[in-house]
């Protein structure tokens, strides 16, 4: 009964906020914010003048085509734990699914969150044995999902079936596969990201002469979706992490920590992250999510949103798809 009460009155908090008319990123609107709700702390991530690049970062995941792929459906009747976290559960890979990346000046979440996921699954998949990052740059670039104006999570794991996607990693990370981003992170918003770019072209070859394109390059298995709580459950139990398209409102700008449910009706747009866990606190039951604005927004780079009813959206669209080792 706490838990009810609990969420009718998160949801009648929705509606009321704010009372007069505040900049989303002013002093007034945060401090608003903390005192609507008390299962998450806002706080300054933003300054006031980079509203505009905070929106263009918060709607990066488009809505459509027609999302036209497989729906995967597990079998409800197993049991699931109460918590769970892929870094505990694969510690081999914790190095490779623990690693928060900063998709910078570009709206490339849909692709940050899709080559995540896809290394944390090769790493998983192929017991250790290959622990690579797959490269952000070379998908969004190259793949046909989208760019920095924003792209199509599901397309993007398409991209990793049908044509592939070589190995890279951060910002002139040459070490770390073939192709490294093209931005540096911004690593203490807003001072270092002031504006936002266009996409690069692709360029179909290594960052270094060593490497081989062609040898670097990656596969899945046909790519799945998948929607509801329990379903999303047992494929990351099964699978490991998974991409989420979440709706994004003026309030998530200012999370800091907690357990985030929306109090702003101010729609920004689509937003592509990854689930990778989930957990229960003070008998609030919440998803445990990498985010791609480097590791000083919100919890060290994660935030917590409460799980199971369908908070923003974030539970109807789930990607995925396994590696196919047999063409890498």
């Amino acid at each position: 009964m706490r838990t009810f009460l609990f969420v009718l009155g998160a949801l009648a908090l929705a509606s009321g906020l704010p009372s007069k008319k505040l900049h989303p990123l002013s002093d007034e609107y945060i401090a608003e914010l903390n005192s609507k709700q008390s299962t998450w702390k806002a706080g300054r991530n933003f300054a006031v003048e980079d509203y505009e690049l905070f929106k263009v970062l918060a709607s990066g995941a488009k809505k459509g085509p027609a999302r036209n792929v497989p729906v995967l459906i597990h079998d409800e009747s197993e049991d699931v734990p109460e918590s769970f976290d892929a870094r505990e559960a694969w510690p081999d890979c914790a190095d490779i699914i623990g690693l928060i990346r900063d998709q910078s000046r570009c709206g490339a979440c849909w692709a940050f969150a899709a080559v995540e996921a896809i290394s944390d699954r090769i790493c998983i998949h192929s017991n250790a044995t290959k622990k690579l990052l797959v490269s952000a740059q070379d998908e969004l670039t190259c793949g046909l999902a989208g760019g920095c104006s924003g792209g199509w999570p599901f397309s993007a794991w398409g991209d990793w079936h049908e044509r592939g996607i070589v190995t890279g990693g951060l910002y002139e990370a040459y070490d770390e596969g073939c192709k490294s981003y093209f931005l540096p992170n911004c690593e203490d918003h807003p001072n270092k990201c002031t504006d936002y770019v266009d996409t690069p072209p692709c360029v179909e070859r290594c960052d270094v002469n060593t490497l081989s394109y062609e040898t670097e390059e990656t596969y899945g298995q046909e790519n799945y979706g998948l929607s509801g709580e329990k379903q999303i459950q047992l494929e990351i139990l099964k699978n490991g992490p998974v991409e989420a398209t979440m709706d994004i409102y003026a309030d998530f700008a200012s999370y800091q920590s907690g357990i985030y449910q929306r109090i702003s009706n101010d729609y920004l747009g689509g937003h592509a992250v990854r689930i990778l866990g989930w957990g229960v606190e003070d008998d609030v039951k919440y998803w445990l999510v990498g985010n791609s604005w480097n590791e000083r927004w919100g919890e060290n780079g994660y935030f917590r949103i409460i799980r199971g009813r369908d908070e923003v959206g974030i539970e109807s669209t789930i990607d995925a798809a396994l590696p196919d080792f047999s063409r890498f």
